[in-house]
């Protein structure tokens, strides 16, 4: 890999739809925190990464006290969360330097393969013949039968539901990962309710993101019956 390579691990959430004492993310996935095990993925990879750890304030102590009492010595760089997603991932750029590749991931996705993840960042190491494209987003078609919740324009209660076309649909993971440049050209802009991911905020500067097929394992810890399959996937994984 010609260029530096620099992970951007989001793990600053409170986790409120989980319902626990502790954000998500520190929950105990068979003897690890699900970040630990976040974290080892790219740990893992043949390839040298630069690590930025973003946190809340009031779990920067937890995660310190937490590698001290586990003997955990690997290098990398805690970053203060924002307000928002968007925020957090501004904080992190700010350690970021241009002409490197850049993969944002969600602190809660500890099953992404290790082969998706180096396809994304060979795409990212690549010089691409299209200078407007400006990362790479890993997706998944809908399988499920979709609805579009209709809501009254006063009282916002839901009237009814429609079905809606699931071809036109994608579902969105991560890592997304970009050049950093373009990445942290693109944050330099106000933030919109409308970024809703890396990808949306770098498009809203008229770049393009290219996709590729992500992984059904890549699930997204959120409630307690993700909880429950990350169990069952780790047996297999």
């Amino acid at each position: 890999m010609e260029k530096s390579c620099y992970v951007i691990i989001l793990a600053a959430g409170a986790g409120k739809r989980m319902g626990g004492k502790i954000a998500k993310q520190f929950l105990d996935l068979e003897g690890k925190p699900v970040l630990l095990r976040t974290i080892e993925l790219f740990r893992a990879l043949p390839v040298k990464t630069e690590i930025l750890l973003v946190l809340s304030t009031e779990y920067k102590e937890y995660w310190k006290k937490y590698c001290l009492e586990h003997d955990l010595w690997f290098r990398h760089t805690i970053v203060s969360g924002g307000i928002t997603r968007f925020h957090s991932v501004r904080n992190a750029l700010a350690h970021v330097p241009e002409g490197a590749i850049v993969a944002v991931h969600d602190g809660v996705r500890p099953f992404v393969p290790g082969k998706l993840i180096e396809k994304l960042l060979a795409f990212g190491d690549e010089k691409q013949a299209d200078e407007e494209i400006a990362g790479i987003i890993p997706v998944l078609p809908a399988v499920e039968s979709m609805r579009e919740i209709v809501r009254d324009c006063h009282s916002g209660r839901i009237e009814k539901t429609v079905p809606v076309d699931r071809d036109k649909y994608l579902f969105v993971q991560t890592p997304q990962v970009f050049d950093s440049g373009k990445l942290k050209e693109a944050y330099r802009q106000a933030y919109s309710p409308e970024f809703t991911d890396d990808a949306s905020v770098v498009e809203s500067c008229g770049y393009k993101v290219a996709t590729c097929e992500g992984s059904r394992f890549n699930i997204k810890i959120t409630t307690p019956e993700d909880m429950e399959m990350a169990r069952f996937i780790l047996t297999f994984f």
